[in-house]
């Protein structure tokens, strides 16, 4: 059986269809159509080519281009689907690049597109050898986005109305193979050689908030949901301190004892928030109410809610409980299966990727792994 084979995130798609309007934009005079793109992924430094399906101008100073996502051999959502890129040229644009979000790119909470910072990168380091000294906007549009994004979590981390461009690199690996374990673990090791403390982040959201609270990004390490074996590997490599940062409706289920935390293997994770709440305090209909919710980004809110009508501080004191068991089983988890442990530490943020809770390992290794102007 040949080894999966790794794909690209949307981002570069979404860069290939710009750079290939872009191109075409300057080449009018010539209509021989572009097929394809060579763009350089920035992370990891390496160069690869991006057909392009369709490309046509629509105005004289714009340029419609397709091109067509391509992950791999994951089990994702998009493959095949259509990522447009319309290049205009605006003389009096504010940048020399303006990028926008058009039918199909989520927004966040607050509106903006859900445009992450590599996606920014990516385009702008692709478009900027070709202005030709001229200003130029480019609407990336997905037209099954919006359709797309209700089969996903989205809305668990706040984005509405479509997909996302998230991600910090362009290679697309099949999470789900054993063969991606053994790649994390040898990056955990790789890493382990260089640093005694390191990050773990479920997915692509704790990698950039993270990033974006100043941890350095060579010492984190993305896990997907092998968590198990890889606080395994972290052990017997001889880590002196580990941080657990993730979304609090994966990272909870650590404090219930379940290690593998893809949803088809294991949930539970309303009956450990419930749990929790039991055993801080909450209780009668409150309880049961939270026992009932769709989902445990729903059932943070409810509580919330509840905090600002009562002057309550059951949030912090849920979370707080909820932090230390992660830490307390992770522990447990470690000790279990090797004969040395790390420190471990955790922190909790919710779908707008605030911080909910962090242990207060959490808060010293979290120190510890930031650049020294952050913390």
């Amino acid at each position: 059986m040949s080894d999966p084979r790794a794909g690209y995130t949307l981002p570069v798609f979404a860069a290939a269809a710009a750079l290939a309007a872009v191109q075409q934009l300057q080449a009018l005079p010539n209509r021989t159509p572009i097929e394809q793109v060579e763009l350089d992924l920035l992370e990891p430094p390496q160069r690869v080519s991006i057909p392009i399906e369709q490309i046509a101008p629509i105005a004289p100073d714009q340029v419609l281009a397709i091109t067509r996502s391509d992950p791999g051999d994951n089990l994702d959502l998009t493959r095949d689907m259509a990522i447009w890129a319309i290049a205009s040229l605006t003389p009096n644009a504010p940048e020399p690049i303006t990028i926008l979000a058009g039918e199909g790119v989520g927004r966040r909470s607050d509106r903006s597109p859900a445009i992450y910072a590599y996606a920014h990168r990516l385009i702008t380091a692709a478009l900027t050898p070709h202005l030709q000294g001229q200003r130029i906007t480019v609407q990336l549009i997905l037209p099954t986005g919006r359709r797309l994004a209700e089969r996903t979590s989205n809305a668990a981390f706040g984005v509405i109305e479509g997909l996302s461009l998230l991600g910090t690199t362009g290679i697309s690996q099949p999470l789900s193979a054993p063969g991606q374990l053994t790649a994390y673990q040898d990056t955990l090791i790789a890493k382990a050689a260089q640093f005694d403390t390191l990050v773990f982040c479920i997915g692509e959201n704790g990698l950039d908030l993270a990033r974006t609270l100043g941890v350095n990004p060579e010492q984190q390490i993305k896990t997907a949901n092998w968590l198990g074996p890889m606080l395994v590997t972290a052990a017997a490599v001889g880590l002196k301190s580990l941080l657990l940062f993730g979304y609090h409706g994966k990272l909870i289920k650590l404090a219930g004892g379940i290690f593998h935390t893809h949803h088809h293997l294991a949930d539970g994770r309303l009956e450990i928030f419930t749990a929790h709440c039991a055993q801080v305090g909450v209780g009668g209909e409150l309880l049961r109410e939270l026992f009932a919710s769709a989902t445990t980004e729903a059932a943070l809110q409810r509580l919330r809610q509840v905090d600002q009508a009562l002057g309550s501080d059951w949030v912090n004191r849920v979370y707080g409980s909820i932090a230390a068991a992660v830490d307390a089983r992770t522990i447990a988890y470690i000790q279990k299966h090797g004969d040395r442990t790390p420190a471990i530490g955790s922190i909790l943020f919710d779908r707008d990727r605030h911080i909910i809770a962090q242990s207060p390992t959490g808060t010293a290794i979290l120190t510890e792994v930031c650049y020294p102007d952050i913390h």
